[in-house]
Formats: structure tokens, sequence, C-alpha cells
């Protein structure tokens, strides 16, 4: 067979394949489960400690537990926790000066038992560091010394020789994603933040992407609710469906929407004599310039709202934002 054919695989060899699968993925969400038969107090105590903390985050492992540390590192970093992942060799070698009296650290660790660790623990707590440590081994001599414990043991590997890490790295990754979202409500941390944090891409652009810079802000019409709906057919057209109502101070008191038309159509002959107050909507949803796309776009999809008129903080019109515009925009 060449090297770009595909093999074909007998119906029986596939499906002991898509078995195999899906017992590795229970196997691990079975392992993030059990965590949560076990948080207790020691959870909210390392809330604590990470919360009160005036320096930095020290994230540290070994092997497979090192590489799960980088990303707990990560991903507190990216949510408002200044953190650094550091190897143990490392520290050992030449780089325990990033490490502060004012710092936190937390080790990851399955046995909780290895000579590389142990040299760093003891230099940290030498140093007073506070410790939380994800431990698969929470009797080990590693949880023992922490300040703080969280057991991150599991039943076995989804490995089928129960060797290679596989639910035991889950699970550690899983804590501390609950560690660091925990603490992200704790801060008061807003999606306003996080785009300071992630201002490039796709991302980047949902995350600072206000209203102001989508909304139609002039050549939209104005219409009273003095006014009779046959004033509002060219407006709904030229506004694509929604109309702002204004009062004499341009303050929004309503709209009118290619929907109320409609289903006014349907009932009155007379429906272009009506008052526009007697059509429209008295209690619309507004927004602000300053609130995010990407808040403004949920929102929109929640109600099946088209537009929505855009008013300052005397609920005077600025402009009108429509879905449209913000799918064009790339903020879905």
């Amino acid at each position: 067979m060449g090297s770009g054919a595909a093999a074909t695989l007998a119906p029986a060899d596939a499906g002991v394949l898509t078995e195999g699968g899906r017992r590795v993925l229970r196997a691990e969400a079975r392992a993030v489960a059990a965590l949560a038969d076990r948080i207790d107090d020691r959870f909210a105590r390392a809330i604590e400690i990470l919360s009160d903390t005036p320096g930095r985050v020290i994230v540290t492992g070994v092997g497979k537990s090192g590489i799960i540390a980088r990303k707990v590192a990560a991903t507190l970093t990216s949510t408002g926790t200044p953190a650094t992942f550091l190897h143990p060799v490392d520290g050992l070698h030449g780089d325990l000066g990033i490490v502060s009296r004012k710092d936190v650290a937390i080790v990851v660790s399955k046995s909780g038992s290895t000579s590389e660790l142990a040299g760093l623990m003891e230099y940290m707590l030498r140093l007073g560091l506070p410790t939380i440590a994800l431990a698969g081994d929470p009797g080990s001599p590693l949880a023992r010394a922490a300040t703080v414990c969280l057991d991150c043991r599991v039943s076995a590997e989804a490995c089928p020789m129960d060797l290679a890490p596989t639910s035991s790295t889950t699970a550690a990754l899983a804590m501390g994603d609950a560690l660091a979202m925990v603490l992200l409500e704790r801060r008061g941390f807003r999606p306003e933040d996080f785009a300071e944090f992630h201002p490039g891409g796709t991302l980047g652009r949902r995350l600072t992407l206000r209203v102001r810079d989508v909304m139609v802000a002039e050549g939209y019409p104005e219409v009273t609710e003095a006014a009779r709906m046959q004033e509002c057919i060219v407006p709904l057209a030229h506004m694509r469906g929604t109309v702002p109502i204004v009062d004499s101070r341009r303050r929004v008191v309503g709209v009118v929407t290619a929907g109320d038309l409609t289903r006014i159509m349907g009932g009155r002959e007379d429906f272009l004599e009506l008052p526009v107050g007697e059509v429209m909507s008295r209690t619309p949803r507004t927004t602000r310039p300053d609130t995010l796309a990407g808040v403004v776009l949920r929102e929109m999809e929640s109600y099946g709202i088209m537009a929505l008129p855009v008013v300052d903080g005397s609920d005077e019109l600025r402009g009108m934002v429509h879905l449209h515009d913000l799918l064009r925009a790339d903020v879905a």
C-alpha cells in the first residue's frame, strides 16, 4: 500500500478502537468528577492564600506534572494573577532568584516524593512561602509539608497498563483550573480585564471592540411618539427594521420594529394613521457606547433583537447598533 493510501478497517476492528477511545475519556471524566466530592475547606484556604499574596504564584512540577504546572501558571496569569513556572532543576541550579518571600507556591506532583521537588520545597519553606500541593498522594512527604494539600489522587490511570500519566494529569489540570476560576471570581475579574491580557487575534478583537466602534452614529431617523405610523415606513426600511422613538430631549422612550408594523397591518385598515405611541414598545432594551460588542451580540441573539438604541447616561439617543454589523465585525 502506498504512503498516501488509507487502510480500511474491518467493522470489528473499528469497533474495538472506538470503544478504546471511549474508555479513556470515561476514565478521565470519572477522575475529574471524583475531585468535586473532595473539595472542602482546604480549597477555600488555598483560595485565600492565593488571593492575599502580595507577590507572584510560583508553579512547579517535574515531568508530565511540570507540563501541567506550566499550564496552570499560564491560566493564572491570563486571568489576573501573576504567576510563573519554575522547573525544580533550574531552580536548584541558579533560578531561585525569581522567588521572593512575598510569593506563594503551587507544587504539582503525582507521587509527592520526587527528589528534585524535595530540594526546591525545602528552600521555599525556609523562605516561609505558603505552599499549595496538588498531590496524587495526599500522604506523601510533599503533601504533609505543604501549607495546604488538595487531594488529586485517582483510582487508576486511563493507560491500560496503569503507567502513563493520563487520568492523574487531567485531574491535576482540572484542580488548577478550579483554583484559577474561583480566584478570578473572588477578584472580580471582568471581561474588560481579560481583554487587556489578550489584545491579539480574534479573541482580542472580541474583547476590545466596543459598541461605539460598530454603531450607526449619524444619519439615522428619529421619530416622536406623536407622529403617525406612515412617518415610520421609510425610516423602518432605512434602519433595517427598527426605529428609535424619542421625546423632546432625544431620550429614548420606545422603538417601533418591522414586526410591530406587520402586527397592526393585519388588524387595522387605518394603521398608517395610528399614533406611533399606540404601536411602539415602551420598554425597549438599550445599550451604551462603551459596552463590549461581544456582550451586546449575545444579548441580541438571546432575545431575538435585530437592533438596539445606543444611549448615554441620561438615556439620550447616541446611535443604533445592528446585529448584522456586529456579525460583520467578527465578534461572534
